[in-house]
């Protein structure tokens, strides 16, 4: 059913597509067609936040790559503020933190791991591979389905 606000191009365009699917029994496609991407996105929320999710394990990946959190917040093309407020979130998470900075100075401050951090990310890791693992054959089926 159409919206009565629909304006008359968007109408064009919803009877081109319309016609489209007639013919093809499909969709047109919109763009170059790309090889398909697999991706688990494990999420952990406790009540409104993601307690535990991709974003904040690839942030630790990347304080543990740069020994800083300014460095990582770059590397990942974040503002800093965002990755203190995810990692923020994320060491309020956990009984244990994740991550243990120290200050600017003559040495430059840094942060590094905990051995809880380590542990998170090999077990949210860990996870994705035998996910990833396990549903081969069913992906492959999915993959099969989309439109080539």
């Amino acid at each position: 059913m159409r919206n009565s606000s629909q304006t008359g191009s968007a109408a064009a365009a919803g009877k081109a597509g319309a016609a489209a699917r007639q013919k093809s029994g499909r969709p047109r496609s919109h763009g170059a067609r790309h090889d398909p991407q697999v991706r688990f996105r494990l999420r952990i929320t406790a009540g409104e936040h993601i307690a535990v999710g991709p974003g904040k394990i690839a942030l630790l990946e990347a304080i543990r790559a740069t020994g800083s959190l300014t460095a990582a917040a770059k590397s990942l093309e974040m503002s800093y503020r965002r990755a203190w407020l995810l990692l923020d979130e994320l060491n309020g998470s956990l009984a244990v933190p994740a991550v243990e900075s120290a200050k600017g100075g003559a040495n430059g401050g840094g942060s590094v791991l905990t051995p809880t951090g380590e542990q998170l990310v090999e077990t949210y890791r860990r996870i994705e591979r035998t996910a990833t693992d396990s549903s081969a054959r069913d992906i492959r089926r999915l993959v099969a389905m989309l439109a080539r």
